[in-house]
C-alpha cells in the first residue's frame, strides 16, 4: 500500500524560511509526477507547484521566485523549499503524487496527510 507522508510544517515569521518534504513508500514501479498543494479552510485547494518526471516544473504565480519544488527519486521524496515567507502563505500543506503501482495500470494519484505552515507578522 501507498503512502505519502510529509513533514518540515511549522511556525515562523515572515520573511523566514521552511522545507517541506514528502516521503512515498510502498510498492512503487514508477512516479509520473509530483506536486504540492495548499488549503486555508473554507476556501478551494490550491496548486503551489509541480515537478514531472522529465524535470519540468511549475508554480502558481504567488510563490515564483521564493518557493523551489525538487525531487530525490533514489529515495521517492519531493520536498518544497519555501523562503521569504509571507502571511498569506498560511495553510496546510498537502503533498500530491501520480503512481504506478501495478505493471500495465494507469497511475493512481496519493495525497499525504497535510502538514501545517503558520508565518506570523
Amino acid at each position: 500500500q501507498v503512502r505519502l507522508v510529509e513533514s518540515g510544517g511549522g511556525l515562523v515569521q515572515a520573511g523566514g524560511s521552511l522545507r517541506l518534504s514528502c516521503a512515498a513508500s510502498g510498492s512503487i514501479l514508477a512516479i509520473n509526477a509530483m506536486r504540492w498543494y495548499r488549503q486555508v479552510p473554507g476556501k478551494e485547494r490550491e496548486l503551489v507547484a509541480s515537478l514531472d518526471s522529465g524535470g519540468n516544473t511549475g508554480y502558481a504565480d504567488s510563490v515564483k521566485g521564493r518557493f523551489t519544488i525538487s525531487r530525490d527519486n533514489a529515495k521517492n521524496t519531493v520536498s518544497l523549499q519555501m523562503n521569504s515567507l509571507k502571511p498569506e502563505d498560511t495553510a496546510g500543506y498537502y503533498c500530491n503524487a501520480d503512481i504506478v503501482v501495478v505493471a500495465g495500470l494507469y497511475h493512481n494519484t496519493y495525497w499525504g496527510q497535510g502538514t501545517q505552515v503558520t508565518v506570523s507578522s
